[in-house]
């Protein structure tokens, strides 16, 4: 029997631990907060899934290593931007020997590098031992126990299956996968484009601008994704497609709500205020579009939500870029 330990006591770390106790899999948590911590012993985590109930074999800690101890698979579910310094400070506990999974879908700022990177440069985990977790997966639906796939991905077949295996709950089915670089970025640029997406929602736009969005989301995603080395079949997948449909469409998803919220006019300061929670597209369009000029690769959905977060450009002015862009043959 495998157990987990789940570094972050976020909506989708708890939604996971979840999920790994259901498949069979005992499940230490750590967390920052003494607060949140003790909710979680007591069976709940009332600030992030109220609504959920923890199975008995999820525990939790503020020891780092006591989550660590005895651990073949080691989770990270703390915000992208975090991640390296979170690394820093407790990265030398983490077992030699367990996979070390992702659940972070961002481009870290100043390095551009992905998740995956990050966790080898500061940890010294080797890329056989990376696994990454993606797909449609909104976190309060898995709470809810709602049917969902995902791909497990890493460049080590055997390391794939075993988290696969420790995850494989009655209601989530895991695919495993090889393409760990195209997994990212398509976790990564899903999140822009659906802030781009909740934009025009929120500017009163019907299911064909959305559609159209999500369509042209999908061909820049693509287009960055291959040309760092992964594989375009990745992006037509649960990682790809599946997980970009779910993040644009959904009122559960936070960069959606964010865009939304945008999209009605309201400064990217305020939304913040009021929601209090992570959009990981708002940390990450800066560092996905340098990464994307790095390569020459040509993102204008991406640019333009950059724009707006960074620069103050409104919805209408980036609606109004995006549709005076120059025409080309669909798939150039």
């Amino acid at each position: 029997m495998s157990r987990a330990a789940v570094y972050g006591t976020g909506s989708w770390g708890t939604a996971f631990a979840a999920v790994l106790a259901d498949a069979g899999t005992p499940v230490t948590m750590w967390g920052r907060r003494a607060e949140v911590v003790a909710q979680v012993n007591a069976g709940v985590n009332e600030d992030y899934l109220p609504e959920l109930r923890l199975p008995p074999t999820v525990r939790a800690t503020t020891d780092p290593a006591e989550a660590a101890e005895g651990a073949d698979v080691v989770v990270l579910a703390v915000p992208s931007q975090t991640l390296r310094d979170n690394l820093t400070r407790w990265g030398s506990v983490l077992p030699r020997d367990a996979a070390v999974v992702s659940l972070m879908k961002g481009v870290e700022l100043g390095t551009t590098q992905r998740m995956s990177e990050v966790i080898a440069e500061v940890a010294g985990v080797e890329d056989e031992r990376v696994v990454v977790v993606s797909g449609p997966n909104l976190a309060r639906e898995i709470a809810a126990k709602q049917p969902a796939a995902s791909v497990v991905a890493s460049r080590s077949a055997a390391m794939a299956e075993r988290v696969a295996a420790a995850c494989a709950a009655p209601y989530f089915r895991p695919y495993t996968a090889s393409d760990v670089v195209g997994t990212e970025i398509a976790g990564a640029v899903k999140n822009v484009i659906a802030l781009a997406v909740g934009m025009a929602e929120g500017l009163g736009m019907g299911d064909n601008s959305k559609a159209s969005i999500i369509t042209r989301g999908l061909a820049e995603t693509m287009r960055l994704g291959t040309a760092l080395g992964g594989e375009a079949v990745t992006f037509a997948g649960l990682a790809g497609v599946g997980d970009l449909i779910a993040t644009c469409m959904s009122p559960l998803s936070r960069n959606h709500s964010f865009g939304v919220r945008l999209g009605q006019g309201m400064a990217v300061d305020e939304v913040v205020a009021l929601t209090r929670q992570t959009a990981e597209g708002m940390k990450s369009c800066t560092s996905i579009l340098e990464l994307a000029r790095a390569h020459g690769v040509d993102v204008p959905i991406v640019e333009q939500v950059d724009s707006m977060i960074r620069h103050g450009a409104t919805a209408q002015e980036v609606t109004a870029a995006l549709l005076s862009r120059p025409r080309k043959a669909e798939t150039g």
